[in-house]
């Protein structure tokens, strides 16, 4: 159902005629990344801090619930709204204007609707970036609120560790501001308040504006193709290439032969390495990097790593099978390539996990050899980030397959994997797509009720109104009701 009339137009004075979808033009917004599709009551595009203040404020006072929407590029349904109809979505699309750069703090203000591309295309002339990598091209704000990590996360952090300060909106009566813009690395003087609003899927508030650390740009980069001499090696292999580069080693990812097959078969231009074409069970994608051009006398980077696997190779453990440096564009272009490939293999059922790094391989055994028997048919095609522990572990059903047809499959599997994830290897069942109405259920059952009862109290005191797909809490209490 679309808002009553006297709503469209009391928020059209606040907003302007472009600030408000309210029925042909909102399928982009209602509709996810991946599968998820809902329908929402109208579209609000505020241009300025002031303006999500007053339209959060009015929603908040005539109870129209509002789901925060940056790039909508999240896998877990946490920025589309519901089937009801009853959710507004305030997206941030037009809040991208503003930029203000620091070149002597090495930061950035920028406003939250700001594309993680733009902002890393102007900063290339000052040789700085933001230093999250990503397959996808989100907004700043919905980083913020998912807690970002990517696939250099083994030099950089995430957006927690590159966050300095925020500018949000509370889903009050008074769409308060709270100015938490905060340009110092180190404040310690009291409660630092901008981390309950990172990584909380923007159910605390609305991040309009963002300070960002910067980091140089590499400007010497190498890369290889590492196989390992079995799964149990991947952590030596981990291990030894630390010992021995230090932080020049910025991103050690892993792929699986299927994920790896997936994206050749997907994208024919990518050029496939490996001797007759053979895909090895397990790939590492290794990078190290230096943040200066070469100097006389330097050892080139590629010869660094060159020399450095083979130091590894001649190790008494024999972690590594075979090595094949490569173009870094050419073997992150493989990389980068993963995702869409799985996803046209048929059915997708996608998990985002965290582990030890040393239960990582461990689990995937685990899910190879029980998955056959439990669920026949499903092709696992994990990938992930082995340097921090996370792992895409991604589970692709034929078209065909009738277990599709099976109403209650889906959750089975998921049940079956988060238990498994959770309960026996203590890991967490969302590295870094936070929780959205595809993980509430497991959040509801694996958090501790204490902090459950702890997330509701914040809740209740930062943004007491319906703010995001999220629901924290079984105690949580939110302002909702007739609109009025």
């Amino acid at each position: 159902m679309t808002l009553e009339r006297l709503h469209i137009d009391a928020l059209t004075a606040i907003l302007g005629d472009k600030g408000i979808v309210a029925q042909a033009g909102m399928e982009a917004y209602e509709t996810g990344a991946r599968y998820d599709r809902g329908r929402a009551a109208a579209v609000l595009r505020p241009r300025t801090t002031a303006e999500v203040s007053a339209a959060v404020a009015y929603c908040v006072r005539h109870a129209i619930p509002l789901i925060p929407q940056s790039g909508n590029t999240g896998l877990v349904s946490g920025s589309t709204p519901d089937a009801s109809g009853n959710e507004a979505v305030l997206s941030l699309d037009r809040l991208s204007a503003g930029m203000d750069l620091d070149l002597d703090n090495r930061s950035v203000r920028v406003d939250a609707g700001m594309r993680l591309s733009e902002l890393n295309g102007r900063l290339e002339e000052h040789g700085l970036f933001f230093p999250i990598d990503l397959g996808a091209d989100p907004r700043i704000g919905g980083m913020v609120a998912t807690n970002t990590g990517g696939s250099r996360f083994l030099k950089y952090g995430d957006v927690r560790r590159n966050t300095l300060g925020l500018t949000v909106v509370l889903a009050d009566e008074q769409g308060s501001v709270l100015d938490l813009q905060n340009h110092l690395r180190k404040d310690n003087t009291g409660v630092d308040w901008k981390q309950l609003f990172i990584g909380t899927s923007g159910a605390f508030g609305i991040v309009t504006e963002c300070v960002l650390n910067l980091e140089p740009l590499p400007r010497q980069v190498a890369t290889a193709l590492l196989v390992p001499a079995s799964g149990a090696h991947v952590l030596p292999l981990l291990r030894a290439m630390e010992e021995r580069l230090g932080a020049y080693l910025s991103a050690f990812e892993g792929m699986s032969a299927n994920a790896v097959k997936a994206a050749f078969a997907h994208v024919p231009s990518l050029r496939n390495p490996f001797q007759g074409g053979q895909v090895p069970d397990y790939v590492i994608l290794a990078e190290i990097s230096r943040t200066w051009a070469p100097r006389e006398g330097e050892q080139p980077l590629d010869a660094v790593l060159e020399a450095t696997l083979a130091e590894i190779w001649e190790l008494p453990a024999a972690p590594l099978a075979d090595a094949l440096p490569g173009p870094p564009q050419e073997i992150w272009a493989l990389r980068h390539c993963l995702s869409e490939g799985v996803k046209h293999l048929g059915k997708l059922i996608a998990f985002d996990l965290s582990f030890r790094r040393g239960d990582i391989m461990a689990f995937c055994d685990r899910m190879r050899a029980d998955m056959p028997a439990k669920f026949p048919g499903i092709t696992i095609c994990d990938f992930g980030h082995i340097g921090d522990g996370g792992v895409h572990f991604n589970l692709v059903v034929p078209k065909d397959s009738h277990l599709l047809q099976d109403e209650t499959f889906e959750s089975r599997l998921r049940d079956w994997v988060i238990e498994t994830a959770v309960g026996e290897y203590d890991g967490s069942f969302s590295a870094e797509h936070a929780i959205g109405r595809r993980n509430q259920a497991f959040y509801d059952r694996y958090t501790p009720e204490k902090q459950k009862h702890m997330a509701a109290g914040l809740k209740a005191l930062t943004s007491p109104a319906r703010l995001g797909s999220v629901r924290f809490g079984s105690v949580e209490k939110e302002k909702t009701g007739a609109r009025s």
